[in-house]
């Protein structure tokens, strides 16, 4: 019989979005600036440098009424992935005039724009409802926003964007 492989059981990963003062707060504590952040009626965008050893550069938006995050990761040229977008899912919005937060509810989902979709960290997902920390409702609606997701991505020729703006939504990048 084999062993199912180990999963790092963690606490929902929490980031706050702080527009006024231009920062951008990770799930470690460690507070970031912030190029640019834009609002728009379906969610917030965010742009700013990283010091990450694989990617120098995030953009994300945050999408609430679809319980997503899209973001796209300008990697060094040595780090590069085959993905054009991440889409983290959880809980998005506004907590106060100015200032966001996000709750990820662990699975992700990497589009590959014109070819497919693929849906991570379930063992994750299933890991964090294990041990109390989501809710059997936070986790079905976590695996119910992932399938219709990846359904209506799907539906639009793999193109995220083709999907969102279907829905009035049109996301801008740099």
């Amino acid at each position: 019989m084999t062993q199912a492989p180990s999963v790092d059981v963690h606490r929902p990963k929490v980031e706050y979005f702080d527009l006024a003062d231009l920062t951008n707060t990770d799930p470690k504590g460690f507070v970031r600036p912030v190029e640019q952040y834009h609002v728009e009626p379906w969610g917030l965008y965010m742009a700013r440098t990283s010091d990450h050893a694989q990617f120098h550069y995030i953009e994300s938006w945050l999408l609430p009424d679809l319980a997503l995050r899209a973001s796209i990761f300008h990697y060094y040229p040595e780090h590069r992935r085959d993905q054009d977008f991440y889409l983290d899912l959880g809980e998005f919005g506004q907590v106060a005039p100015e200032q966001w937060k996000s709750v990820d509810h662990y699975l992700d989902i990497l589009v590959r724009t014109g070819r497919d979709t693929e849906l991570l960290d379930v063992d994750e997902l299933l890991a964090a409802h294990a041990a109390g920390l989501l809710t059997a409702t936070q986790a079905q609606a976590a695996i119910e926003t992932a399938t219709r997701t990846i359904d209506g991505i799907a539906a639009h020729d793999y193109s995220l964007e083709r999907w969102l703006e279907a829905s009035g939504i049109t996301l801008t990048w740099k």
